[in-house]
């Protein structure tokens, strides 16, 4: 039987309005997801995906958590495929309805909160928002009303999973960038495909990099902020910025920085050094979403102040053969943590677990297990 098949199992739609958003006037619904079961099976205990922009409804995890016997949500905020628009406090209220959905119209007794890849900060968000909410000035009447009656999960997963939106595309940026207008024009000592710097990469050259990216995630957020004013002073309430060059984290090019057992030279798109000339996340944004997503400085986005609220039991899994999130990240997410039942776990495979079946298999029975263990 292919564990990835849906053989013995039920894939049931959901759509759902939430507080801040009706359905739109072609029909869609902002809240979308598709309820992952065996056959006939109302289970107990629920599992929940959600992702800032990707769509998680069908999740390749889904079937291998259906067939242990749990429930999986794949669910979608509003921002599904418009990650340019992102805005937490709104997401945080959209996964609350699929959460909501769980315990009231599935029969759930008790949810998982799933946060896999860049989604592990956004449900570590909802999380921590439903045990102490903090995001209330930003939303009207019904949205506010909406984030405190948030439903809190029973226990937390961080699997494969980005710090937070800020962190990762700070730590993937090109930090030879000087001009954000001009994918072209570059600092030829921060260069990191100038064979003049490296591989291998010196530790004060490593310093340097990490201290420009930072700077440059700085540069784009004090320019975004003066944009704001600038447009709403003449009536203009947001616009749309370009972002180029964002695979160039050194971890990718030098595998002796922060070790693990990923390829060499490698990211989630390829060489980096051809990806890095290609579109990558955060690569068009509105203003307001810069500051809400992916700003040092400003956004809400950044996973240690969320996690550190938890107080439920939480696992963090991390594949070591992840090419675009490494041990140092996994250990940090653990050591961010308020939960004091907390676990981690350093395995076998890749970002998806996708070069092996077996790999797959075994990081889900991990999970599984472990929930088993603590409900």
């Amino acid at each position: 039987m292919d564990p990835n098949g849906i053989e013995g199992l039920d894939a049931h739609f959901i759509g759902r309005v939430s507080p801040t958003a009706p359905r739109i006037m072609a029909g869609g619904h902002p809240c979308q997801g598709i309820y992952w079961t065996q056959s006939g099976k109302r289970p107990k205990v629920a599992i929940i995906a959600t992702h800032y922009n990707v769509d998680f409804s069908e999740h390749y995890i889904a079937p291998y958590f259906a067939r242990q016997g749990f429930g999986f949500l794949g669910w979608n905020t509003r921002y599904r495929g418009v990650e340019d628009q992102f805005l937490l406090e709104h997401a945080v209220l959209d996964i609350g309805v699929g959460i909501r959905w769980l315990r009231e119209e599935a029969g759930a007794e008790a949810i998982v909160i799933f946060g896999n890849s860049g989604g592990g900060s956004l449900m570590g968000a909802y999380q921590a928002e439903a045990t102490t909410p903090t995001l209330s000035d930003r939303l009207p009447p019904v949205g506010q009303d909406a984030l405190e009656a948030l439903i809190k999960g029973d226990l937390y997963i961080s699997f494969n999973a980005h710090q937070g939106r800020p962190e990762v595309l700070t730590d993937w940026m090109d930090a030879s960038v000087v001009d954000e207008t001009d994918p072209v024009a570059t600092d030829p000592e921060l260069d990191p495909f100038s064979p003049d710097n490296g591989p291998p990469f010196s530790e004060a050259f490593i310093a340097k990099y990490r201290a420009a990216q930072r700077a440059r995630n700085q540069r784009i957020t004090d320019w975004a902020k003066a944009e704001l004013d600038r447009l709403n002073a003449s009536g203009i309430p947001d616009r749309l910025f370009p972002l180029f060059r964002c695979w160039g984290d050194l971890r990718c090019i030098d595998p002796a920085i922060d070790p693990s057992d990923r390829k060499a030279n490698w990211c989630y798109r390829g060489d980096p050094r051809i990806a890095n000339r290609m579109p990558s996340i955060g690569r068009a944004n509105m203003l307001r979403t810069w500051l809400n997503m992916w700003s040092l400085e400003a956004s809400p986005c950044q996973g240690a102040p969320h996690l550190a609220k938890l107080d439920v039991p939480s696992l963090v899994v991390q594949g070591m053969a992840d090419t675009g999130v490494f041990p140092s990240d996994a250990r940090k997410i653990h050591a961010f943590l308020g939960s004091k039942d907390k676990r981690l776990e350093l395995i076998p495979g890749a970002h998806y677990f996708e070069d092996s079946l077996a790999e797959r298999q075994n990081a889900a029975d991990l999970a599984g297990s472990w929930i088993r263990e603590k409900l």
